[in-house]
């Protein structure tokens, strides 16, 4: 069976780190609230990213979603009333925010459901106080009307650039989404179905990521390698496959002399590598010399 993480990699966010501990920790909140996720990181919609392939991931027949950030609902314009004799006007559309709050409690009846509420930061603070009371009370309340939701079956997802309301982030389990990969571990060689003759290749571009402060992902490593076998032969060609490689590169950094000399010092190991593929390949004994 697949990991979250490698579920997560198949709905379009890839990372190196797995975050079934924070989901564990999240749909184990005590009280009886409902389970709400705080989503932090590095600004841009790498959090947006990560919201809906966790949904998908964990399969929830039901995922909404809301983006504080479009454009508002209309202003209704005044218009009479259907039948002339109720007199008065129509009833003005629900607003989009509430309609997926009270969808949300509808669909938890029966089913699993996930409520992703993106871009917080442009809600009005009075909104954050009623999802605080959502939250806590369990029930959503708007104009005459009140929507009840399992805390068994729904879970909040909140993203923002800014600080949430402090009460509201309490309640939840925070989690942080850097806008690129990170970790310690280098990988080695059988990762990728490699033997010993990669071993200084992969050691040396191990160093090289842990100076640029970025880990690559898997299937960013793999790429790269690929670029490496067949098209990598110089130090500016390297520089540019990683670049284009890997998610979160500071090019200021990657071409500063410092990062470039570490990168001709591992041009050795390159070319060592390649030539060994080479002949693995081609079935061509080295030459002696």
């Amino acid at each position: 069976m697949k990991t979250l993480r490698e579920r997560m990699a198949d709905n379009g966010f890839e990372s190196n780190i797995d975050y079934a501990h924070h989901v564990d920790c999240v749909l184990a909140q005590a009280g009886g609230v409902i389970p709400t996720l705080n989503v932090e990181g590095d600004s841009g919609r790498r959090k947006t990213a990560f919201a809906n392939a966790l949904a998908a991931a964990l399969e929830v027949p039901h995922v909404l979603y809301h983006d504080f950030t479009q454009a508002q609902d209309p202003v209704p314009t005044a218009q009479p009333a259907s039948n002339p004799e109720e007199g008065g006007r129509e009833e003005p559309p629900i607003p989009a925010f509430d309609r997926e709050v009270s969808s949300a409690c509808a669909y938890s009846e029966g089913e699993r459901t996930i409520l992703i509420l993106d871009q917080l930061q442009a809600a009005d603070f009075r909104e954050h106080l009623r999802l605080y009371r959502f939250v806590v009370d369990r029930e959503w309340s708007m104009g005459g009307s009140s929507f009840v939701a399992s805390p068994e079956r729904l879970m909040l997802v909140l993203i923002s650039e800014e600080p949430v309301y402090h009460s509201l982030k309490k309640v939840g389990f925070s989690v942080w989404v850097p806008r690129a990969s990170v970790g310690e571990a280098d990988y080695r060689p059988e990762d990728f179905g490699l033997g010993p003759e990669a071993e200084g290749l992969m050691c040396g571009l191990g160093e090289l990521f842990r100076a640029l402060g970025v880990q690559p992902t898997p299937s960013e490593f793999q790429r790269l390698l690929d670029d490496i076998r067949n098209r990598v032969r110089t130090r500016e060609e390297l520089t540019h496959s990683i670049f284009g490689r890997t998610e979160g590169i500071d090019h200021t950094l990657l071409v500063s002399d410092a990062i470039q000399q570490r990168m001709e010092r591992l041009m050795p190991e390159l070319w060592e590598f390649v030539g060994s593929e080479h002949v693995e390949l081609s079935g061509v004994p080295p030459d002696p010399e």
